[in-house]
């Protein structure tokens, strides 16, 4: 990365997350398609959803014929994060028109979201609108065609976690901490692995007693309070 906040820049730094929707979206794609979707349907979810977790959870339950209130009750308690992370990036684009504002918050992901929180280490602090907006333009385009050719694909795979498709999202996401990890020097080393680690604690546990989707925003709450309280208090 470098502090450039340009569309060829946001189209270089994104260029290696694209492999993780390319690897999920696939996954996505033969899974609707084993669950009875044609890739038509696939690709207007992908278009008009968009959002990878939340898709798998829509596939699975309209297979187990649940109630209409019951599937738009679960999607928005797994995308509920996405309040806090649009919350977080909101400060950015106080100079940017409602328009912009309402794209960036559209097609924002867990990726370019983290993508955008390793870019800060990298611009003192700065983001606009040309940057994240090429970022999620990208995101958004290679998750679309990646379902649809899973879609196509699901015809001749019916076990994408055979091939570790399943996986992809998972690595990614390893990647983007790691980047963020050794990028951040504003916040002490010690400080970000206290915190991952009270992380990776808490969804262990919480696992037990809590559902999923609600866990998410649970700890990630919980979190960012322990590590407010650690940052000020010990380190």
């Amino acid at each position: 990365m470098n502090d450039e906040l340009t569309i060829p820049s946001g189209a270089k730094e994104t260029l290696p997350t694209v492999f993780g929707y390319i690897g999920i979206g696939i996954a996505f794609g033969i899974v609707g398609k084993a669950s009875g979707l044609s890739p038509l349907l696939v690709t207007l979810m992908s278009i008009i959803t968009y959002a990878g977790s939340a898709q798998f959870v829509i596939v699975s339950m309209l297979v187990t014929h649940s109630p209409m209130l019951s599937i738009i009750f679960s999607v928005f308690l797994v995308n509920s994060r996405m309040i806090l992370m649009s919350t977080t990036l909101a400060p950015y684009f106080k100079r940017e028109s409602l328009l912009k504002n309402v794209l960036v918050g559209t097609l924002l992901t867990d990726e370019s979201f983290a993508l955008g929180m390793n870019k800060l280490n990298y611009t003192a602090g700065r983001l606009n609108f040309s940057w994240f907006n090429t970022a999620n333009v990208i995101s958004y385009l290679t998750w679309i065609i990646s379902s649809l050719v899973g879609a196509v694909l699901g015809n001749f795979i019916s076990n994408p976690e055979k091939y570790g498709l399943d996986f992809a999202l998972v690595a990614m996401f390893i990647g983007l901490l790691y980047l963020q990890l050794i990028s951040d020097k504003s916040i002490k080393f010690e400080l970000q692995l206290t915190v991952v680690g009270f992380v990776l604690v808490a969804i262990y546990l919480g696992l037990i007693f809590i559902p999923s989707s609600l866990l998410i925003l649970l700890v990630t709450l919980v979190a960012c309070t322990f590590g407010v309280v650690m940052k000020h208090v010990v380190f």
